[in-house]
């Protein structure tokens, strides 16, 4: 199986991402295809098409893919035929064509970058010796959206300079005797609809050519007529019995462009906003790096990095690869990878991750991770991956709108007929009128923009405060969750043990643990370790270091053998433990020197401080809180007790936790799971949303539907939150496109006329049909500027960007 994310282009409605869809479902070797005409990205999973196959679909179905393009010069035309057959064998080049100058060989290919990066192709060209080679930039999303701006600007602004003075003309309905005023009229008119209008027409000649209907069928359809039967008036007046002097309707044409075009541009800038924070990810890359040599620094493209090579990153430089700190300690802000403020002290051994900025020291990084396989590419292509993804409510629209043009276009026509046979005088003009308002007021594109377009930017918010969600359809089950079960080690708890409980004299027996055990990798050893330096104990020197697996370890004191283990480890090494506790107690290790015994340490993990707090959000919005966990019954009520948690299902195997998770389904319907360990990953899959957290592994969170960037509990609860209120905005877009729909077709029509003698104008259906659109990716926008904050009950306003 591959899955491809391709940019598509030229599509203008809802409709067109439908039509694309269907045609790639059917097509042989593709498994599973999603078009979303928010981000203009196809996602297909294919198991034998290969991209040419896929460009190849779209491309027929009358839509074009965002191509690079690249060109190398041989001298030998060996070298070039062996070179062409080698990039025809690469999955993402499209067409090599081959151009032969005197002397020489020249390649020109066309490729999708978004499958295969240009530095590909240049390695490629740098196995034939003497080849040259170019190859074009690959161009952010950004850049095409700001040439789409520039040019719905010019048109636009020219529609809107024809259309002003038009319309006055027109409104004078010949009261300043303005001569030849229907020719002007045609002048003004013919740019408007012929030049600005040019994508509506053109739009719907493509889909014609492939029998199909879509936004620009209806809008072409109106604005022709319109124009239509104006130029008819305005050459053969004698053609239409029974008017002295027929009326034109080319102000009503020209409004209908500009007025449109005005609101596919507003809407435009509103789709550019919603992945804005994708963008703001992507561009925390650093584009170079510090490599060092042997014996120099040199500074290369980050693209150029492999693993094992050494960087350096000076403070207030961004990381720019995936790393271990070989040298150095400074301390890193990692907001953008967990969403958290405060700085992260970093010294040698430490993980880094590409994106974050290093702040105070010097560091030496080795390369762990370049390119894709960072964690800052992986969240990006992981937000993508959601951002394409379709949740189950947009299915009901999306089958609406699959047969929404040709029902609006019988509806005009039967529209055109009752009023031509039974409408007043001028009968002509009436039917004319009618049948144009209906089909421009109609909008499809406001039901296929009500739900991507909020899932774009609940995900793309969510990202930016350390919450990855890998599917929608997840925020659409997690506003639904009745219950969340928790797992305990690393969830709940801190998942590294702390020092509890000290008996015998605290000072002595933490000098003396922590003078053997700081020779040991062991977990416990670390917390002895930890908690001698938080009581600031003067730990002194050890050497002749010894560990006995299972049993405990040793070293020499001040002259003196030091035992840190079991109670057996001490008994057989002689030691008098008639003074030791009798109790079993999981983790704990008991001190002797000599054959003296001083003491024992006990271990706790304890709750994490905001586990308290996400308890007790959970249950206020009405979600059941369950732990799972493989540890012992007494250590996981003493647990829970602790977090507030009432249901405790204790000492379960992976399946267990499967099982308990098919059990809670029952009660609650539908069930999340939280947990960060291998033991987790069956329980987080079978959940129907599983969320796992960072600090666990790479298993749970492949596992999971969606991953939480830090450790914070609290982000659970915000996570159902802000999915309820994703769902309640992409409900009220339904309802509004649903609800405009249902109520402006039927007044277009005319249907209340005979009651109240209102009819609507087709300028006035064109701007209420722009601001639909607008108004639903409006909507869906102010999940961008309110979302619950940490103070949970109330709404918060965030930062967002000037120029938003």
């Amino acid at each position: 199986m591959e899955e491809y994310a391709i940019a598509v282009e030229g599509m203008t409605c809802a409709t067109c991402a439908l039509r694309i869809e269907r045609k790639l479902g059917k097509a042989a070797g593709i498994d599973y295809a999603a078009v979303n005409y928010a981000t203009e990205k196809a996602r297909v999973t294919s198991s034998g098409a290969s991209v040419r196959d896929i460009v190849d679909v779209i491309e027929k179905t009358g839509y074009a893919v965002r191509v690079a393009e690249a060109e190398a010069v041989f001298a030998e035309p060996n070298a070039a035929a062996e070179a062409t057959r080698a990039l025809l064998e690469l999955n993402g080049v499209l067409t090599v064509k081959e151009v032969a100058t005197e002397g020489q060989t020249v390649l020109h290919v066309r490729y999708v970058a978004s499958v295969l990066p240009g530095r590909r192709l240049q390695e490629l060209f740098g196995r034939f010796r003497g080849a040259t080679a170019t190859a074009q930039a690959d161009e952010p999303d950004e850049s095409h959206h700001q040439q789409r701006l520039h040019i719905l600007k010019r048109r636009v602004a020219a529609a809107a300079v024809l259309t002003v003075p038009l319309v006055i003309i027109a409104m004078t309905h010949g009261a300043w005797d303005i001569p030849m005023e229907g020719w002007i009229q045609l002048v003004l008119a013919t740019p408007v609809v012929v030049w600005a209008g040019k994508p509506f027409f053109t739009s719907a000649w493509v889909s014609a050519r492939h029998g199909a209907t879509d936004m620009n069928t209806l809008v072409a359809l109106g604005v022709g007529a319109a124009w239509i039967y104006s130029t008819a008036a305005l050459f053969v007046p004698g053609f239409f019995p029974g008017q002295a002097a027929p009326e034109f309707y080319f102000e009503a044409a020209a409004v209908i462009v500009t007025l449109i075009l005005a609101g596919r541009l507003l809407e435009e800038r509103a789709k550019g906003r919603t992945g804005a924070a994708v963008r703001k990810l992507m561009k925390l890359q650093p584009e170079t790096a510090h490599r060092l040599t042997d014996d120099a620094e040199e500074t290369v493209s980050v693209d150029e990095v492999v693993l094992g090579d050494r960087v350096r990153v000076r403070p207030g430089e961004r990381i720019p690869v995936d790393g271990r700190i070989l040298d150095g300690t400074t301390s890193i802000n990692e907001s953008m990878l967990t969403g958290e403020p405060l700085p992260v002290e970093k010294q040698k051994n430490d993980r880094v991750v590409a994106g974050t900025l290093n702040e105070t020291g010097s560091i030496i990084v080795e390369v762990v991770r370049t390119g894709p396989d960072t964690m800052l590419r992986q969240i990006v292509d992981l937000v993508h991956r959601a951002q394409g993804s379709k949740a189950p409510i947009q299915k009901l629209a999306d089958r609406i709108a699959s047969v929404f043009v040709p029902v609006v276009i019988l509806i005009a026509v039967v529209t055109g007929i009752v009023w031509f046979v039974i409408g007043p005088d001028p009968a002509l003009n009436h039917a004319l009128l009618r049948a144009v308002s209906v089909l421009i007021i109609a909008c499809p594109c406001a039901l296929g923009l009500a739900t991507p377009t909020a899932v774009v930017v609940a995900t793309g918010r969510a990202a930016s405060i350390g919450i990855l969600i890998r599917e929608a359809s997840a925020i659409e089950r997690a506003g639904k969750l009745g219950v969340v079960a928790l797992d305990k080690t690393g969830t709940v708890t801190e998942g590294k043990p702390v020092v509890g409980t000290v008996r015998g004299d605290r000072h002595e027996v933490l000098t003396m643990a922590a003078a053997v055990e700081i020779h040991s990798e062991h977990p416990l050893a670390k917390a002895v370790v930890r908690a001698a330096r938080e009581d600031e104990l003067l730990v002194p020197r050890s050497t002749d270091f010894e560990s006995v697996t299972g049993r405990g370890v040793g070293a020499v004191v001040n002259d003196e053998r030091v035992r840190v283990g079991s109670l057996p480890f001490l008994v057989d090494a002689g030691v008098d433990v008639s003074e030791a506790t009798e109790e079993v107690e999981a983790g704990l290790v008991h001190v002797a020197v000599g054959t003296t015994y001083l003491g024992s340490v006990s271990f706790e993990d304890r709750i994490r401080p905001d586990a308290r707090e996400a308890v007790s959000r959970l249950k206020a919005m009405g979600v059941e809180v369950v732990m799972l966990t493989g540890d012992r019954e007494a250590t996981a009520r003493l647990v829970a007790r602790e977090a507030g948690i009432d249901h405790v299902k204790a000492e379960l195997l992976p399946r267990g936790k499967v099982d308990a998770v098919n059990t809670l389904r029952q009660r609650y319907h539908l069930v999340g799971m939280v947990g960060d360990g291998i033991n987790d990953a069956p329980a987080l899959a079978a959940a129907d949303v599983g969320m796992a957290v960072r600090s666990g592994t790479d298993i749970a969170m492949e596992s999971s539907d969606v991953t939480l960037m830090n450790d914070d509990l609290l982000l659970v609860p915000r996570a159902i939150q802000d999915s309820r209120q994703t769902m309640r905005v992409i409900r009220q877009n339904l309802f509004f496109a649903f609800i405009y729909n249902v109520t402006f077709i039927p007044v277009a029509a005319g249907v209340l006329y005979p009651f109240t003698g209102w009819l609507l104008s087709p300028m006035i259906a064109s701007a209420a049909m722009a601001l639909s659109s607008v108004s639903v990716v409006s909507n869906s926008l102010r999940l961008k500027l309110k979302q619950q904050g940490p103070s949970g009950g109330r709404w918060i306003e965030h930062e967002t960007d000037t120029h938003h």
